[in-house]
C-alpha cells in the first residue's frame, strides 16, 4: 500500500503539471506572451507563465506527501511557504514586467528567509570566529542563494533545457541528499516539459525559472551534513558554470552585465546551428555525468566535476571558434 501511494503521488504530480500547464497556455495564450526580439532564439509568440504548472503540483503534492511515510518532509511545506514572493513577482513579471531593481530586491528577500528558516550553506572553517563567522556564512548564503534564483533565469533560453536539466538535478538530490520528496517536483516538471520540449508551447516564465533555482539552492541547505552538502555541489555546474564562465568572460571584455544579452554557451551553440533539442540533450547528458561522478566519488567528485566543466568550456570555445573562422 505504501508504494501504491508513492506511485499515485508521482503520477498525481505529473499530471496536475501537465493539466495546469495546458489550462495557463489556453487561458493567457493571447495575453502572457513572449514576443521574440534580437537577444530571442524563438521566432514567434509564446505563451509564458507555465512554470506555475509544476509550481502548484510540486506544492499541493508534498502537502499531501505525509500520506506516505517515506515521502513525508514537513521542511518543504514551509519551504513553498516560504517561496510565495518570489513566486509571485515571477507572476507579475510574466504577466506585464516588474522593474529589475524590484525583482531583485525580492529574489534578496526570498534567499534571507531561506537562510532564516534553514540555516547557512555548511562553512565548517568559519566555525571558530563565532558570531562574526556565523554573520559571514549567513551573508554569504544569502549571496549565494540570490545568485541561483538569477543563473536559473538567465539559463532558461531554449526549450527544455533548464526544466530538463533541474529535472536530472533534483532526482539526484532526492537520492543523494535522502530527499524523497524531491521526486514530486521531478515528476511535475515531466509534466510541464511534455509542453515545454522543442518546439516548446509554453515558457516557465520568471515564475519557474527563478523558483527552481531557489529549490535547487533549498534542497542544498537541508543536506544535513557540510560533507554531504558540498559534494551533492557539482550537479549544479551546467547551470551555474554557464552562467559563471559567461559573467567572468563579460567582465573581461568590459561590457555591461546588466545588459541582456546572447552570449551564454547553449546561446552560442543554438546561434552555431544546434537546435534546441541538441543543445538541451547536451546539458542533460553532462548533468547527469556530474551526477555519477559524485556518485561514484564523493567529495573528490568536486574536483573531478570542476575539472570536467573546464575541459567542456574549452572543448566548446574551439568548436564556437572553428565554426566562426569557417
Amino acid at each position: 500500500m505504501q508504494v501504491n501511494i508513492v506511485v499515485i503521488l508521482l503520477f498525481t504530480s505529473f499530471l496536475i503539471s501537465l493539466l495546469v500547464t495546458a489550462a495557463i497556455k489556453h487561458a493567457f495564450g493571447h495575453s502572457w506572451l513572449d514576443v521574440p526580439n534580437p537577444r530571442s532564439a524563438h521566432s514567434r509568440p509564446t505563451p509564458r507563465g507555465g512554470g506555475l504548472g509544476f509550481i502548484l503540483a510540486g506544492a499541493i503534492t508534498q502537502w499531501l506527501a505525509p500520506l506516505n511515510s517515506s515521502l513525508a518532509d514537513s521542511g518543504w511545506s514551509i519551504a513553498w511557504l516560504v517561496l510565495v514572493p518570489l513566486i509571485v513577482i515571477g507572476i507579475l513579471e510574466d504577466w506585464r514586467g516588474v522593474p529589475a531593481s524590484i525583482r531583485y530586491l525580492v529574489h534578496l528577500i526570498t534567499a534571507g528567509l531561506i537562510v532564516i528558516c534553514f540555516g547557512p550553506f555548511p562553512q565548517p572553517w568559519l566555525a571558530d570566529w563565532g558570531p562574526l563567522g556565523l554573520a559571514i556564512a549567513n551573508l554569504l548564503s544569502v549571496i549565494g542563494i540570490s545568485a541561483l534564483i538569477n543563473f536559473y533565469n538567465f539559463m532558461d533560453g531554449l526549450d527544455g533545457l533548464v526544466a530538463g536539466v533541474s529535472a536530472v538535478q533534483l532526482g539526484f538530490l532526492a537520492l543523494w541528499l535522502h530527499q524523497p520528496a524531491l521526486g514530486l517536483i521531478v515528476a511535475a516538471l515531466a509534466g510541464f516539459l511534455y509542453w515545454n520540449w522543442s518546439p516548446a508551447k509554453i515558457f516557465m516564465g520568471d515564475t519557474g525559472s527563478t523558483t527552481l533555482g531557489a529549490v535547487v539552492a533549498i534542497a542544498l541547505l537541508r543536506s544535513g551534513g557540510s560533507m554531504q552538502g558540498w559534494s551533492a555541489l557539482p550537479v549544479s555546474l551546467t547551470i551555474v558554470g554557464d552562467a559563471t564562465y559567461t559573467l567572468i568572460r563579460r567582465l573581461l571584455r568590459g561590457e555591461n552585465i546588466f545588459k541582456a544579452h546572447r552570449h551564454h554557451l547553449y546561446q552560442r551553440l543554438q546561434q552555431a546551428g544546434w537546435s534546441h533539442a541538441q543543445v538541451a540533450v547536451t546539458y542533460l547528458l553532462g548533468t547527469l555525468l556530474l551526477a555519477i561522478g559524485v556518485w561514484a566519488f564523493g567529495l573528490a567528485g568536486n574536483w573531478i566535476s570542476l575539472l570536467g566543466m573546464g575541459i567542456a568550456i574549452v572543448v566548446g570555445e574551439f568548436y564556437l571558434g572553428s565554426r566562426s573562422a569557417g
